[in-house]
């Protein structure tokens, strides 16, 4: 008779999910270069509110995209999902059942839940929203998470590490979902590419990868050639992105500046900055992404309101020109 034990069950069983994460990177790495993979274009709540029209579905369809980046509040609330009548959630079935009836009828869909973490001030409770909202993202077939790794508290000699532990038991408590989580490039500390490689290489989870903000880069001081070696280092791990860009002046797009330089004065739709979408497009697609191009303008404040549908629905135009021509 057979010894296979409740203990051998459950080893067994986490190496077949590991296994299965991990041949999902690697099948995402066969289809390198395979040009008919179709990124939805998309835009992130925030965003998304500068359009002014009947509820978040409109809005999408008024420029042209079909997904959304969705905040996702410690309450499971997805706040910023406008509606007239409706406060969308997926905190319950019910809840759950309708936000999914109301995508399916418009013809949206929502590509990555964000949240906005605070690990270093209480891991714990991060951890049980993260479960959560992978649960959440599983039912409503949500493929991405975008989470942040900031620190606020932590001794920074000790943040790394700290961070390690935390996404580790983040990556234990979600196995069983199998959503990504996307780390932004983020602030001072996820824009240094060392410390995502020793992010990454420290949690060594396949569901542990990159929200490439292709501004934040950028916006961080680095040259505009080593932005596009980053986008390339990074891009097997990309998961979800957040397309911004910004226009510096010609002598100041190849060295090294302070970060944050000027964000302000010359940040930008992203079809009028200095990064080149057609090349991003072309790097993501050979490193064999199939997510979002999602728009994140921190523009738009410049503008009038009237103008501010127009410029969003110009972007989305333009991504659709870089993915005909990657």
């Amino acid at each position: 008779m057979s010894s296979f034990t409740r203990r051998d069950f459950l080893h067994h069983s986490s190496r077949l999910l590991a296994g299965t994460a991990t041949a999902a990177m690697l099948s995402r790495g066969a289809v390198a270069g395979e040009k008919s993979a179709r990124l939805a274009l998309a835009c992130g709540d925030a965003t998304l509110s500068h359009v002014k029209q009947a509820d978040c579905w409109a809005a999408l369809k008024s420029i042209g995209a079909e997904g959304v980046e969705a905040t996702i509040a410690e309450d499971m609330s997805l706040p910023r999902l406008f509606h007239p009548t409706r406060k969308y959630s997926a905190a319950t079935p019910d809840d759950l059942a309708m936000l999914k009836a109301d995508m399916q009828a418009a013809g949206c869909k929502i590509t990555a839940f964000a949240m906005h973490n605070k690990f270093d001030v209480q891991p714990e409770a991060e951890i049980e929203w993260a479960a959560k909202a992978a649960r959440a993202a599983q039912a409503l077939g949500v493929p991405a998470i975008r989470i942040d790794v900031v620190n606020r508290k932590v001794d920074a000699s000790d943040f790394l590490q700290f961070s390690i532990k935390t996404l580790k038991k983040v990556m234990a408590a979600t196995e069983s979902t199998g959503i990504v989580f996307g780390v932004e490039n983020h602030g001072k500390t996820t824009n240094d590419p060392e410390f995502l490689d020793a992010l990454f290489a420290g949690v060594g989870s396949p569901r542990l990868g990159l929200t490439l903000d292709t501004g934040n880069f950028y916006w961080f001081g680095h040259p505009l050639p080593k932005v596009y070696g980053l986008f390339e280092k990074f891009a097997p791990r990309v998961f979800h992105t957040h397309c911004k860009s910004i226009k510096y002046p010609a002598d100041q797009r190849d060295v090294q500046r302070p970060m944050g330089w000027k964000y302000g004065e010359f940040s930008c739709p992203i079809d009028q900055g200095d990064i080149d979408f057609h090349r991003v497009v072309k790097i993501l697609r050979g490193a064999g992404y199939k997510n979002d191009l999602n728009i994140e303008d921190e523009s738009l404040g410049k503008l009038a309101e009237s103008e501010r549908t127009a410029a969003l629905a110009r972007e989305i135009q333009y991504l659709k020109r870089c993915l005909a021509s990657a």
